[in-house]
């Protein structure tokens, strides 16, 4: 995410300021994730809001409001999804491990799962073992579909063998893991989801930012790769409009940690200019 704040044009009418999360989606087009609005006491006088102070006269208060809802849902599922379904960061899966008993129906293997379901369990994770009557490759399938991020088989064989096999959602890598190390490497394997999903997101992020110190690099720029443009920016709507116009990229935000492009021209009238905007092409 770029952390920021939106300039006047792309600020929520009415407010005093808007601030905003900006995420890069695979296609490195950006998705404005969540945001927060200071309104000062502008509202609170449209519609008489009011409340009693400590000097007991009636008083407007200052609001905000803040939005991080069904967009950051979008954004997980654009950053990180594949063409075999989502792929969850584990902390926010519903179900973070599922357990497969394969041969179901062979000797000892279903409550052999369940075992393990309940070890998983125990560790504080959310599990489910699949008992029901579809395939293997039907629940291989479902699972993936739903994005779980790891997923462990027993069958017979891994039972001779004292072992049970762990998939992981985002690499499809798949672990042979002693049963008595099944405590250790279920959380090490969820946090290497985790970090793993989050570095990818992160090298995509810093891989198509770059900064351009004229218009035209913005624009030759977005022709080429798209992604996020970083400029300096005097402050002018009229430019901020160039922008959009000619090189077809709206102002995504100013970004909370500033810093100084070439010689701090605008890139687009060439004037002095002390603010730092970042550019893109928005959801």
């Amino acid at each position: 995410m770029v952390k920021g704040r939106k300039t006047d044009k792309e600020k929520f009418a009415g407010a005093e300021a808007t601030y905003t999360i900006e995420a890069m989606m695979k296609d490195g087009k950006a998705l404005q994730s969540g945001t927060s609005h200071f309104f000062g006491d502008k509202f609170s006088r449209a519609y008489d809001v009011t409340f009693t102070g400590r000097d007991n006269t009636l008083q407007y208060p200052f609001q905000t409001s803040w939005g991080a809802t069904t967009r950051l849902i979008g954004a997980v599922i654009m950053t990180h999804g594949d063409d075999s379904g989502l792929v969850l960061p584990p902390p926010i899966a519903p179900i973070q491990v599922v357990v497969i008993p394969v041969a179901m129906h062979k000797e000892g293997v279903l409550e052999a799962a369940r075992g393990l379901e309940a070890r998983i369990r125990a560790l504080g994770v959310r599990v489910k073992c699949d008992d029901s009557d579809q395939s293997n490759g039907w629940k291989y399938n479902e699972y993936e579909m739903k994005g779980v991020p790891l997923r462990v088989e027993i069958g017979p064989k891994d039972m001779e063998k004292g072992q049970c096999v762990i998939a992981r959602r985002d690499t499809g890598e798949k672990y042979f893991v002693p049963l008595e190390e099944l405590e250790t490497k279920v959380p090490e394997l969820l946090k290497a989801v985790h970090t793993n999903l989050y570095e990818s997101a992160k090298a995509r992020l810093e891989a198509n930012t770059y900064t351009c110190e004229t218009l035209e690099e913005v624009k030759a720029a977005m022709e080429q790769r798209g992604g996020f443009a970083e400029t300096m920016w005097c402050g002018d709507l009229a430019c901020e409009l160039a922008m959009k116009e000619q090189a077809g990229v709206s102002s995504r935000c100013m970004p909370l940690v500033q810093k100084k492009i070439g010689a701090c021209k605008c890139a687009v009238c060439g004037k002095p200019a002390d603010k730092h905007v970042v550019w893109g092409v928005a959801y």
